[in-house]
């Protein structure tokens, strides 16, 4: 009877929820959740460097592709060191967190009931992480084919401690500034896409266009490596969008729908434009659309319902396709489009949020302007505006200061060379 007894003893131990000494519960669902979201976002990377890396001139195939996958080494250290604490650490006058947590000093298994009550937080700090890494990443996508390895090291590891830690905590850190204020951003598309997009905008303009821009034809050298890459996003940004409910169940539900369904309103919409506007629908066309309605959702996919999701979805297709063909009109290089997909995405997928968030939806969020709030449209204007103004300047100073330290455009004769013998000694694919 004693061992019996003892077995059970044993067995509860075991099957029920740890709790935390502060009384929050570890709950292992929730947990699982968390921990498959971190590695389907850590996915985005890699997958950003194919979709990034099928896009370029072959020469430049893996210096582009080691833009993205540096960033997961690179900035991965920066937020265990510090990153983590600033962005979200004890708040420090709504601007930035302190550096309690650096080193991951205090971050353990026990939850933290300020951001996830049920996971551990070293479940959240490493969820968080893989939003940091990727972040950056996305900015190597306006100055490819020209840029220093040198430059762009110092530059990400540099601007994700000025502008990403701090956009971070503003949004989601406790005592942020612009999450007092109300602002909704469910999954990044102010702290990752807008942020990024807009110093992708800087950047492109700082570095100058490449050579023979819009004077001899520069076609993506492998449209298959783009097209996997963007699949890999796509699955990818499932827990991206979905992991940001920090929990399994309804609300995550909800986002998981939301995306996949901005996704294929944005991919169609945008083959069936191009297919009046040049004739013939394209595969780039397809894998660019859907990676727009992706991140135009980004922000708003767990506080709108399916409905909403799909006209956010329809209004990517159609802005981010005239933002891109945009740049040709004004004669800025962004060469692989991060400005168009994920400036105007986020901006675009910000607004949607102040229009059609209900609290039916996300009990913790707010009603849009469609649901009786037209405060929150202002609000998430406000904010989309301030940070998008703070990322560009930022961005053009880090830009001038890696200019004047080590240079940074690489010089003409290895632009023509190619990035990937000059910078890296080594080539994508042997003769």
């Amino acid at each position: 009877m004693r061992s019996v007894v003892t077995l059970i003893i044993f067995w509860s131990a075991m099957v029920r929820p740890a709790l935390a000494g502060d009384g929050t519960t570890v709950d292992p669902g929730d947990t699982a959740w968390i921990l498959v979201s971190s590695a389907l976002v850590m996915l985005m990377t890699p997958g950003l460097a194919m979709f990034y890396g099928g896009m370029v001139r072959s020469k430049n195939v893996l210096g582009t592709i080691m833009h993205s996958f540096i960033a997961i080494a690179l900035v991965s250290i920066q937020w265990i060191l510090f990153g983590y604490s600033l962005s979200f650490g004890p708040d420090v006058q709504g601007l930035i967190g302190n550096l309690d947590w650096a080193a991951l000093s205090g971050v353990g298994p026990a939850p933290n009931p300020d951001y996830a009550p049920t996971v551990p937080h070293l479940a959240f700090m490493i969820y968080q992480a893989m939003f940091a890494v990727i972040t950056p990443a996305l900015i190597s996508g306006a100055v490819a084919e020209r840029m220093k390895f040198s430059a762009y090291l110092i530059f990400i590891l540099a601007w994700t401690t000025l502008v990403y830690d701090p956009v971070a905590h503003w949004v989601w850190g406790v005592g942020g500034w612009m999450k007092n204020l109300g602002v909704l951003d469910f999954a990044g598309g102010i702290v990752v896409h807008a942020t990024s997009g807009f110093s992708a905008l800087a950047a492109a303009i700082f570095i100058g266009k490449r050579k023979g821009f819009l004077e001899e034809q520069m076609p993506p050298h492998d449209l298959p490596m783009t097209v996997l890459g963007a699949g890999l996003l796509w699955f990818g940004w499932f827990g991206f969008n979905a992991g940001s409910a920090l929990s399994s169940g309804e609300l995550s539900t909800m986002a998981f729908v939301t995306t996949h369904t901005a996704a294929v309103a944005a991919t169609l919409t945008w083959v069936l434009i191009e297919w009046v506007h040049r004739g013939k629908p394209t595969m780039f066309g397809a894998a660019t659309g859907a990676i727009a309605g992706l991140a135009t959702i980004t922000p708003a996919a767990g506080f709108v319902g399916p409905m909403p999701a799909l006209g956010v979805g329809i209004a990517a297709g159609g802005v981010c396709y005239m933002a891109l063909n945009a740049k040709v009109k004004f004669r800025y290089d962004d060469s692989l489009d991060a400005f168009g997909v994920h400036g105007v995405g986020g901006t675009l997928g910000t607004l949607a949020a102040g229009l059609f968030a209900s609290l039916a939806i996300n009990s913790g969020g707010a009603n849009g302007l469609f649901f009786g709030n037209p405060s929150q449209l202002f609000v998430q204007a406000g904010a989309v505006f301030f940070v998008a103004l703070y990322s560009f300047i930022v961005s053009l100073v880090l830009l001038k200061l890696m200019d004047v330290l080590v240079g940074l455009r690489v010089e003409p004769d290895h632009e023509l060379e190619g990035l990937d013998i000059t910078q890296h000694g080594e080539t994508g694919y042997s003769s």
